[in-house]
């Protein structure tokens, strides 16, 4: 059995009001998305380069945020604490402290965004 290039191909993220969710992410990341249609549903593009893993916003009613389901981490440039500071003053709530992970790995930590939905950030430093 062959290992996968990349475990993760894609990911979605879903929102109740897409104007509202597109808003905070581009202020909470700092970065501009891109707005597109798919099969008749608005979607805003995360920027991304091969080989990283694409994602989005999307707008579909057969999609509901919450926080009990499976947790995406975001890249927190340039630290996690710079992250959540956008987060907040963009409408977003943190979930508990930053967290060093052992070996070196980095920082972790939990918010919730405008739609109710829960992620995480990552970083390599926090410093």
């Amino acid at each position: 059995m062959s290992a996968l290039p990349k475990l993760v191909a894609w990911f979605e993220i879903p929102s109740v009001d897409f104007d509202r969710a597109v808003r905070f992410y581009e202020a909470a990341l700092d970065a501009p998305l891109n707005r597109q249609e798919t099969g008749g549903q608005p979607i805003a593009v995360f920027s991304y380069e091969e080989p990283a893993t694409g994602g989005a916003i999307v707008h579909n009613p057969s999609m509901t945020p919450g926080v009990d389901g499976v947790t995406v981490y975001l890249n927190a440039l340039p630290t996690v604490d710079a992250a959540l500071a956008r987060i907040e003053r963009a409408g977003g709530k943190t979930d508990g402290p930053v967290i060093k992970l052992p070996q070196d790995i980095g920082y972790i930590a939990f918010f919730t965004d405008t739609e109710g939905n829960r992620l995480g950030l990552h970083s390599r430093t926090n410093g």
